[in-house]
């Protein structure tokens, strides 16, 4: 990691692609699978299925959990948060891996001390998995107002409406800030027709 940035790291099975960042074939930038109809569900189930294992509080905050709220949209990875001082990175990395999740990039669990997020992949699927580490009073609270929901055959506990509006105004990025759009627009409309 001499230049900085993450390296991934290479699967024997995994297929190659091109890298675009130096324009030759890499081996070090495996591809991602293309998945089942049901490969979300299917690493939704997985990492639940470790981070329960681990203990630790969790809940899901991205795409998927604006789904599970009830907003349309498309999502193709899935993005946790998970209590940071109720784990220890390696620890979480072994339990993971007995669920066929992996690290996507080398030098994980040190990239996961200084960005707090675990970089991996539920291999069978090919599907990416942000794991986020919480540390803020804010995101204790929103982990305790999370609740279970359904993500087609999986089931896992998805923050609040109001918790992942401020998760992703916090966020910033263009897509959060369409989330955000959505979901306000979806309660006020809800709101309306209680008033009515």
């Amino acid at each position: 990691m001499a230049d900085g940035l993450p390296r991934v790291i290479p699967s024997a099975n995994a297929p190659r692609r091109r890298c675009a960042a130096d324009g030759r074939a890499s081996s070090d930038v495996p591809k991602k699978l293309q998945g089942s109809e049901h490969g979300l569900e299917d690493a939704l189930a997985a990492l639940g299925a470790g981070l329960n294992q681990s203990g630790a509080s969790w809940m899901v905050i991205g795409g998927i959990a604006i789904i599970a709220r009830g907003v349309r949209r498309f999502t193709t990875d899935i993005d946790v948060v998970v209590r940071g001082d109720a784990i220890v990175i390696e620890r979480l990395v072994d339990v993971l891996a007995e669920h066929s999740i992996a690290p996507r990039i080398q030098e994980a669990v040190s990239f996961a001390r200084a960005n707090l997020v675990l970089l991996m992949r539920h291999t069978p699927t090919g599907v990416d998995l942000d794991v986020s580490l919480a540390w803020s009073a804010f995101e204790h609270a929103a982990l305790v107002n999370s609740s279970t929901e359904a993500f087609g055959r999986a089931h896992a506990p998805m923050a609040s409406a109001e918790d992942l509006v401020v998760l992703k105004a916090i966020a910033g990025r263009p897509r959060d800030a369409a989330d955000v759009e959505s979901l306000s627009t979806m309660f006020d409309a809800l709101i309306a027709r209680v008033r009515d």
